[in-house]
């Protein structure tokens, strides 16, 4: 990926200069870019893939205020009044989904939301989260038994009527075309590099610099380093797996077939299982998701085929899967991070640690974001959550996540220091990935479709080596979960540059060799080709409003 540190004028109709950047279409992005809008304010979103390409249009689709033991576990370490305050920021960003969706005419339905235990040791951790759910002013029930009939233990839940249910996928498209249809600057394939808190901010990305008055990062994690939050919300995967029963009727219906639940149900116990219906390209599925493991530490071919055996235990005609997964971020004091981002001269906002349930919490975020940007006071919640305090606990979390991110740094360097040297590494079968090394320099190589590609195995972010991850066939950086696919390519994290392509001879020597190339063919009477080169990326593509001023 190149850049220029000149303006970006060579996009089509699109302005280098606005009064708020937003970086990142996902859901804390779009929907703060669409209340911004809402209020007037010109503004431009840039994404490096599609909006919604990674958690946002890749989670369950449940929009929650029930999140499994979220609220207790939060109770643990924090007064009552931190859990009723993060409680009302969920519910404020449900509220306003619920409005977006019908504004953008995304469908939805309300469910009951189950906490649930698997066994009768789990209840526990259920009245717990009853406890924390009513302290908190949510009308939590605690029930033996549940209105759909499951094939699944369940030894008793918490649980919250009219929650939310949707199809992330299609969220993100609906959201997409609102904030285009209200006059927003839509702008894919471009990769933010940098932020520089000048007056203008000046946000250098691979197509040149665009200004604003404020910036917003709203990238997952944050891209930039300001605050080091890489190192106080820890990266998650979870893994996702789709089913069709042939049974199935459209989900909540009576004909929906034994065991298709209508509920949203999640374990409070292990192993972690999400699992709901819903009528996703038009067909009703059953979604079950688990697996959930540290970037880059686990086997993630492993917890797939476990989520696979286990479904089909209670399910036998489950057909053929689709599978993929999601990556959120923990924040290590339990709530997440949003506001001004340090070092940022009161111009550059960001939102994170969402710990896996960002379409409501993200909603949260935006709503924060915009209120402050804009000059508005703030809502009441959002305040509480901003002026927490820093309890013992959340200093012991970072400890640990600390030691564990140091042992990771460690194993990854030696395993890699005591792998074969490249040239006699054996070949990777189709699917598989594995570190070699060509002298001191850590290489990763791996075949997919057929491609067998050498990269660098080391994270440009800061320098750990880089794990494969075979169920989705990427190299993920097992310190701050940094992502990045077979060829190199920059996924997702704190990471904003590409893997170097160890297979790769510099770009001069190719050129040199197509040209010499292209010369004896010519010598020989063969026809020259128009052009001689390699593969390339796409570039970035705007979708404009209707007005751009507000």
């Amino acid at each position: 990926m190149t850049t220029t540190d000149v303006p970006a004028a060579a996009l089509p109709g699109v302005p280098d200069h606005a009064d708020v950047i937003v970086v990142g279409a996902g859901i804390t992005g779009l929907s703060t870019a669409i209340m911004l809008r809402d209020a007037g304010r010109r503004v431009i979103v840039l994404e490096q893939d599609v909006p919604g390409a990674l958690a946002s249009g890749r989670n369950t689709g449940k929009a929650s205020l029930l999140q499994g033991t979220r609220l207790s576990t939060i109770r643990r370490h924090h007064p009552a009044a931190l859990v009723r305050a993060y409680a009302q920021a969920n519910r404020a960003g449900q509220d306003w989904l619920r409005r977006a969706c019908e504004r953008a005419g995304v469908g939805f339905r309300e469910a009951t939301a189950y906490s649930y235990a698997q066994s009768v040791d789990g209840l526990d951790a259920v009245d717990a989260e009853v406890r924390a759910g009513r302290e908190a002013g949510l009308p939590v029930r605690r029930v033996r038994d549940v209105a759909d009939d499951v094939p699944f233990p369940l030894a008793g839940a918490a649980a919250l009527d009219e929650q939310l249910a949707l199809d992330p996928a299609e969220l993100m498209r609906g959201l997409a075309e609102l904030f285009v249809a209200s006059g927003g600057d839509l702008v894919t394939g471009i990769r933010v590099l940098g932020v520089r808190a000048t007056d203008p901010v000046r946000v250098r990305t691979s197509a040149g610099v665009f200004t604003a008055g404020s910036v917003v990062i709203a990238t997952g994690t944050p891209i930039l380093d300001r605050g080091l939050y890489w190192a106080k919300a820890s990266g998650v995967r979870s893994m996702l797996v789709s089913f069709e029963l042939p049974s199935a009727g459209p989900a909540g219906s009576p004909g929906a077939g034994t065991g298709l639940p209508d509920g949203l149900y999640l374990s409070v116990d292990d192993p972690s299982r999400s699992i709901r219906s819903a009528d996703w390209g038009g067909r009703t599925r059953l979604i079950i998701g688990g697996g959930d493991h540290p970037t880059g530490r686990a086997d993630t071919a492993e917890l797939l085929d476990e989520i696979l055996d286990w479904t089909r235990a209670w399910w036998p005609d489950a057909g053929d899967p689709d599978h993929w997964a999601a990556q959120d971020y923990h924040s290590l004091n339990t709530v997440p991070f949003v506001g001004r981002m340090p070092r940022g001269r009161g111009r550059v906002w960001f939102g994170t640690g969402y710990g896996k349930w960002g379409l409501t919490n993200g909603v949260a975020a935006g709503i924060r974001i915009s209120h402050e940007i804009l000059g508005a006071r703030r809502p009441d919640w959002a305040r509480t959550i901003g002026t927490r305090l820093t309890r013992p606990a959340d200093l012991a979390n970072g400890a640990v996540a600390g030691i564990r991110t140091g042992v990771a740094a460690v194993q990854g360097w030696v395993g890699a220091l005591r792998s074969p040297e490249a040239e006699i590494a054996p070949m990777p079968p189709e699917g598989a990935g594995g570190i070699a090394r060509r002298g001191l320099r850590p290489v990763g190589i791996s075949t997919v479709g057929g491609d067998t590609c050498e990269v660098s195995a080391v994270c440009p972010h800061l320098g750990g080596v880089l794990n494969w991850n075979a169920a989705e066939s990427t190299w993920d950086c097992p310190l701050h979960a940094s992502r990045f696919d077979h060829r190199g390519r920059r996924i997702e994290g704190p990471a904003v540059a590409d893997l170097a392509r160890a297979d790769a001879a510099p770009l001069e020597v190719v050129l040199r060799a197509a040209r010499s190339s292209a010369t004896a063919e010519r010598d020989a009477g063969v026809e020259e080709p128009a052009a001689v080169g390699g593969e390339a990326a796409p570039g970035p593509a705007a979708t404009r409003g209707a007005t751009t001023s507000g």
